[in-house]
């Protein structure tokens, strides 16, 4: 039993394809997945494709990259309104990615601040991406310890990152790249990260793992993720499977009032 707890079903990717992907995911023993949002136009395709798989839940927020094209207003009422969804469990993707800079640093810190906010208002865990931006997530994050709960999504820093990370009392969740050639500091983490604070997830469609790198990533890999964590850190499948799925629960506990 394992949780891709970060995927993107609505994406081109999986376009008339999303019930053939999620059986072979099923198949492959993953039986539950977070499909997460990145902008509010598609809000509506998520609901859509949680309200016709049981064990699928999704996401409302705006990724960084996106943060210039929506007003912290429109955030607020729109967040607020697909949080009352019983499927709408987390807020997010969220977060600050200064590598790629599509949107500028201020409005990225606006939108991630809100979201935050809105993330105590709403006791709902956040979803956070972060790229070359670690002191300023942190910076952000800081106030809020113990008010929120999070998780740093396909966690791709360094062991200061994740200790500041786990120091807030969140979660690091770690995808494909953990079996990437040149990935040895993220798979440090690994070795770092205890088992309680530790998530899996493919962030299909993009980052497949080896073997399959190059090609579209989807849920099912979630096992070869969860195969290498156990690789790494010495230990069976069958503990990543067990602690990731708590964790998992225990970060969108809205899961259980379902």
């Amino acid at each position: 039993m394992l949780v891709d707890s970060h995927c993107h079903l609505n994406f081109p990717d999986f376009k008339d394809k999303v019930p053939e992907t999620l059986d072979r995911a099923r198949q492959a023993g993953v039986t539950k997945f977070l499909t997460v949002n990145t902008k509010l136009s598609e809000t509506d395709d998520l609901i859509a494709i949680v309200e016709t798989n049981n064990d699928v839940w999704c996401s409302v927020g705006v990724h960084p990259h996106d943060a210039k094209d929506h007003t912290m207003s429109e955030i607020e009422d729109k967040v607020i309104q697909y949080a009352k969804h019983p499927k709408v469990v987390a807020l997010g993707e969220t977060g600050l990615d200064y590598y790629y800079d599509n949107s500028p640093r201020l409005e990225q810190m606006k939108s991630f601040e809100q979201h935050i906010i809105l993330a105590e208002k709403l006791d709902l865990p956040l979803i956070i991406h972060t790229r070359d931006a670690d002191a300023d997530t942190i910076n952000l994050l800081a106030p809020y310890k113990g008010l929120v709960t999070a998780v740093f999504h396909c966690f791709s820093g360094g062991i200061n990152l994740a200790e500041q990370a786990l120091d807030l009392g969140f979660f690091l969740s770690f995808s494909g790249i953990v079996t990437f050639k040149k990935a040895e500091e993220i798979r440090e983490v690994v070795k770092f990260t205890p088992l309680n604070r530790l998530l899996v997830e493919t962030d299909s469609p993009f980052l497949a793992p080896i073997p399959h790198r190059g090609t579209p990533n989807e849920p099912a890999y979630t096992r070869i993720v969860a195969q290498k964590i156990a690789d790494i850190k010495d230990i069976p499948l069958s503990d990543i499977a067990k602690h990731t799925t708590q964790n998992f629960h225990t970060l969108f506990s809205k899961i259980k009032s379902i």
